[in-house]
């Protein structure tokens, strides 16, 4: 086919974008190339975005893949509104064959050419944010300034971040080498060598609801970059923001000169299931997958001929010993608890308290002068409506709500969850975060804290002393996982202590923040997302052992 877009072309556009995201990753400082405000975009992008988005509820999305058999979407906003969209329903049967029909040629184009065309798809739609913005809020329940900065600007980044990496491990062995072995008096043994980055085959990613572009477009592009198709399968309640990557996609390549069927979307019908049918297709060679540790486990037990990543559910664990920031410390945290309603991966759960309290600036406080302290924090935070939904969101699903209202009988409750009404969308569900009080002392292998409870949900968890925290902390990353640690402390021993468990159990720290940086939150190019190295992730976004086992290197021996 006939290429609009020439590698030449997208090198002019494109290669200085990737050298600073090679640059970015090497020295791990900040670097974004795409906006985070909503002004940046235009002064009519706002207003096109919206109108853009609107424009699609009601319609049938059609992708022109092969395969289609019929139509399914049952979208509903968390804020209430149906979409209304209807997405192609596909055979793998048909559309698998079609997909790696296209790989022969993608992979012949090489690293550089693929890496260019992947931040050309990342361009296009970084130029259509305010869109995608308002396709994530209605998936997701994420408010509209997260979904435009989370669901547009950092979602993009991770995946020119996955890019980055994907060229970086691609082009450590050179394309070609000339060998010559010396013999002494005899001729040198001589052979011409060529070394082709080959692609596993079709990947298959599992989007999740909560998140379905950050933590989709890792997985997405690094397949992508490394050679291999990409089947997207949408979270069936947010399919829209994945959709449209897909369309990006298709329309990039095929305008490059390669098959757009090398990224295809896959929607299910109510109930359906399709996931673990496609997961164990032979055809599927790699998978990631975000989401319960339940499916995790059972994607990484039987879909033994793919290579598997997952990012699954851990218990986040907040060690308090000591303070000399104490305001600044409850500020924290409660945004922290508060942010998105506790809806994300990277939330903290557990904070472990000494039971005869921590030393502060502000003098000793008890343990229950600091959960009094914290939940008066997190109520003044979320005190008005109109910044309680601009924080929280809404309850992207009806089983949040229902772990919300089930974790007021777990013990006090020191913080009550209350309604917040949303004047704009009447039917948002938006619940303010409940915090309860428990007790570490009194053995109980069920206990709650024990087990992530995913949603606004905290516990203000009694431990005898900061090395009975330690304890607990390194038995439930060891057990249960963590996708963030946080601490606070002044003593530089109890430093040395928490960082050594984390070293140990394979654990992102996050030491005394009081200021706009929040455990929660991660940075691409300089944070990494997750560990591997624990029970709640079995890799790391991103780096280079995310990407490198995607593709595997050819050698061609030739006789000089």
């Amino acid at each position: 086919m006939a290429a609009e877009l020439t590698v030449p072309q997208l090198s002019a556009k494109h290669r200085p974008t990737l050298d600073q995201a090679l640059s970015a990753i090497r020295s791990r400082a900040y670097w974004s190339p795409h906006p985070e405000h909503p002004k940046a975009y235009g002064e009519t992008a706002p207003a096109d975005g919206l109108a853009a988005f609107e424009a699609l509820r009601g319609t049938r999305f059609d992708l022109g893949q092969p395969g289609t058999d019929g139509w399914a979407g049952a979208e509903v906003s968390p804020y209430g509104p149906e979409l209304g969209i209807e997405y192609p329903h596909v055979d793998p049967d048909v559309l698998l064959p079609a997909m790696k029909a296209g790989m022969g040629a993608w992979r012949d184009a090489g690293p550089e050419a693929r890496a260019l065309v992947c931040i050309e798809i990342l361009a296009r739609i970084s130029a259509r944010t305010h869109e995608f913005a308002h396709a994530v809020m209605h998936t997701s329940g994420q408010a509209f300034m997260m979904a435009f900065q989370a669901g547009g600007p950092h979602a993009q980044d991770r995946g020119l971040e996955a890019v980055a990496y994907a060229y970086e491990e691609q082009t450590r062995v050179p394309g070609q080498a000339d060998w010559s072995k010396p013999q002494g008096k005899k001729d040198p043994l001589e052979l011409g060598k060529t070394f082709t980055a080959v692609p596993r085959g079709i990947a298959l990613m599992i989007g999740c609801n909560t998140f379905p572009t950050w933590n989709g477009y890792p997985g997405l592009f690094a397949s992508l970059a490394t050679g291999n198709p990409v089947l997207v399968k949408p979270h069936p309640r947010a399919v829209l923001p994945l959709a449209l990557t897909v369309q990006v996609a298709r329309e990039v390549l095929a305008e490059a000169g390669f098959d757009p069927n090398l990224v295809a979307l896959a929607v299910e019908r109510p109930g359906e299931g399709i996931a673990k049918d496609l997961a164990v297709r032979p055809e599927i060679k790699l998978i990631d997958y975000t989401g319960s540790t339940e499916f995790g486990d059972w994607l990484e037990a039987n879909a033994r001929q793919a290579q598997v990543y997952t990012e699954k559910a851990g218990v986040n664990t907040v060690v308090l010993d000591s303070t000399d920031n104490y305001k600044g410390m409850l500020a924290n945290l409660a945004f922290s608890l508060s942010l998105y309603s506790g809806q994300m991966c990277t939330t903290p759960q557990n904070l472990l308290i000494p039971r005869d309290g921590i030393a502060t600036d502000a003098g000793h406080k008890s343990y229950d002068e600091v959960v009094a302290d914290l939940a008066a924090s997190v109520g003044g935070l979320l005190g008005d409506d109109a910044r309680a939904n601009a924080l929280l969101g809404a309850l992207v699903n009806p089983d949040v709500k229902a772990r919300l209202e089930a974790a007021a009988g777990l013990g006090e409750v020191a913080l009550e969850s209350r309604e917040v009404a949303n004047p704009e969308f009447p039917d948002a569900v938006v619940r303010t975060p409940v915090m309860v009080k428990l007790d570490a002392a009194k053995p109980d292998p069920e206990a709650p804290f024990l087990s992530e409870c995913f949603g606004p949900v905290s516990f203000a968890v009694a431990v005898d002393s900061t090395q009975d925290a330690l304890d607990l902390l390194r038995r439930t990353v060891r057990e249960k996982g963590a996708m963030t640690v946080g601490a606070y402390t002044t003593s530089p021993d109890t430093e040395r202590a928490l960082e050594e468990v984390c070293l140990e159990e394979s654990a992102q720290l996050s030491l005394n923040l009081t200021g706009g940086v929040y455990v929660n939150q991660t940075a691409a190019f300089s944070d990494f997302h997750g560990s591997g190295g624990n029970p709640a992730a079995n890799a790391a976004l991103c780096d280079g052992a995310f990407v490198s086992n995607r593709f595997r290197v050819v050698e061609v021996r030739r006789q000089a």
